[in-house]
């Protein structure tokens, strides 16, 4: 699976610093996988189209989820791709989100929104504005499958191309904010503890006075 590439192509087309990029899937091997990336920026609202006009309004630049449907066959495959693209673009740690569906009785209706908020789909918008512009048409499906069956959400902050690259306190980090490849690291089976959440956070960075290591939370 080629998860970096994506990103990278997705960066060069927006020019954009990034703040996070999360990676959605449901627990069947060979489904689509959903991408998103969340930008920093701000689109600016005129009366008119003159651009000397006064700006009357800023709207954030909204994130963008996109469809991966590269063929896999078990849950470590999009992990350890996630963990490598993460790796090679400066996170600082990876955190890796085990949800169960959100359709089981007594599930707390902020458990729809964040499996919604994953997979790209958002009930509502800000000023008239998508907070998430997607290309992901098999994510209906997606969001059925992950009520009934649970989901998975690994989400990393990247030093390369986004806003934490000048602050990034990170011995391991090239000056462009990258690592050399590969990731030495490897994916941990998923923890599966039906009705119940769990959060694993695979940790890459290394301060001044720290040592690199995995940490399970």
């Amino acid at each position: 699976m080629e998860l970096l590439e994506r990103i990278e192509s997705q960066m060069q087309a927006h020019k954009l610093p990034l703040v996070a990029i999360t990676v959605a899937a449901v627990p069947c091997p060979d489904t689509p996988v959903i991408v998103t990336l969340h930008w920093h920026g701000f689109v600016r609202e005129r009366l008119t189209d003159d651009p000397a006009a006064s700006t009357v309004r800023l709207h954030p630049v909204p994130s963008s989820a996109l469809q991966v449907n590269d063929h896999w066959r078990a849950l470590e495959e999009l992990e350890l791709a996630t963990l490598e693209a993460a790796w090679e673009l400066g996170a600082w740690d990876v955190a890796r989100a085990e949800s169960p569906g959100c359709l089981r009785p007594g599930a707390e209706s902020r458990e729809a929104l964040e499996c919604m908020q994953a997979f790209g789909q958002m009930p509502w918008g800000l000023h008239g504005e998508p907070p998430v512009v997607a290309d992901a048409p098999d994510a209906d499906s997606l969001l059925e499958v992950a009520a009934r069956s649970g989901w998975l959400k690994w989400q990393f902050r990247p030093a390369r191309g986004s806003v934490w690259q000048e602050v990034a306190d990170d011995t391991t980090l090239r000056p462009d904010g990258t690592r050399e490849p590969p990731c030495p690291y490897l994916p941990a089976p998923p923890r599966r503890h039906g009705t119940r959440a769990s959060r694993t956070v695979v940790r890459f960075g290394k301060g001044r006075a720290e040592l690199a290591g995995r940490i399970v939370t």
